[in-house]
């Protein structure tokens, strides 16, 4: 996988399976006057797709290594973590995501997480407030909110078929056209953003043995919920970036989800001409979102 300069692998067991995740270690991050300064830990959790991995905030949270304490997880099923074979349900997840915390951090910790995982994290953060400090989230959204069945679309069907959803993945998606298109024309508002260290990167992770249970059973809607019958439970401070082209839950959902928690949800920003992942399509504008919420959310 693509690990960033300064950056190397852990890994923690989990009771769904062995973790791998990335934090920043010496050089040129820390030396021997910063190294035993304490500090505070942001957490990047990625979203769920085909070869989905925590490469999707590494053009993001190099830029904080230096002042926080990073870690950025591959998830059960994606990535270098474990990947068993298993169909996924929301309960592993929200389990994972817990028992990651718990072990890896002391204290309440911002965590930063994109799309359905971002709303497992809401769910964590309902049932463990104490886990988290803030939180600041690309585009959560359960993908059957306010009633919306994801599970009934077409595509989700095709893949429900036995041996059909096997041949789907490797031969559409788990193939560098499968993914370098379905960033174009899917993910990203512009598909002149999609560079090839991305695609190679999500293909990489997309090819390893039995990636295809934990991304099938995303496609197949076995990880979708209504995540307006939850939002109002949140008390965690949050702040809200929400990509104005996103494909497949638009910025009006946003809105409607942030509305209904104005006390926990503090900030809502739409980005023009941004897809599902701004994190990978515009990673420096959001480097100074993250930067701008983190003090607003602890004050």
């Amino acid at each position: 996988m693509f690990q960033p300069l300064g950056f190397e692998q852990r890994s923690v067991n989990t009771s769904l399976g062995r973790i791998v995740y990335y934090t920043a270690v010496g050089s040129p991050y820390e030396d021997e006057v910063t190294a035993p300064t304490k500090k505070e830990t942001l957490v990047f959790l990625h979203a769920f797709g085909g070869g989905s991995s925590a490469y999707e905030w590494s053009k993001v949270y190099p830029a904080f290594a230096a002042e926080y304490r990073i870690i950025a997880p591959d998830l059960i099923g994606w990535g270098r973590s474990e990947h068993p074979a298993r169909n996924y349900k929301i309960d592993d997840y929200t389990t994972m995501i817990r028992e990651f915390l718990e072990q890896t951090c002391t204290e309440a910790v911002t965590v930063i997480a994109s799309s359905l995982t971002a709303a497992f994290t809401i769910r964590v953060a309902i049932a463990r407030p104490d886990l988290f400090k803030s939180l600041i989230l690309t585009l959560p959204a359960g993908l059957s909110d306010f009633g919306e069945n994801y599970s009934g679309s077409i595509f989700a069907q095709i893949v429900s078929v036995p041996i059909l959803d096997r041949l789907l993945y490797t031969t559409g998606i788990a193939t560098s056209s499968g993914i370098r298109n379905f960033l174009e024309q899917r993910q990203f508002a512009d598909s002149s953003r999609v560079y090839e260290e991305i695609v190679e990167a999500y293909l990489e992770s997309a090819r390893q043995p039995n990636a295809e249970y934990a991304a099938l059973s995303f496609v197949r809607g076995d990880l979708c919920f209504d995540l307006s019958l939850y939002i109002q439970q949140l008390t965690t401070p949050t702040a809200i970036i929400w990509g104005q082209k996103s494909e497949f839950t638009g910025p009006e959902i946003g809105r409607r989800l942030a509305e209904m928690n104005p006390q926990a949800i503090r900030v809502f920003q739409e980005l023009q001409n941004v897809g599902l992942t701004p994190q990978l399509e515009l990673p420096a504008v959001t480097i100074g979102l993250i930067r701008r919420f983190l003090p607003l959310l602890s004050s």
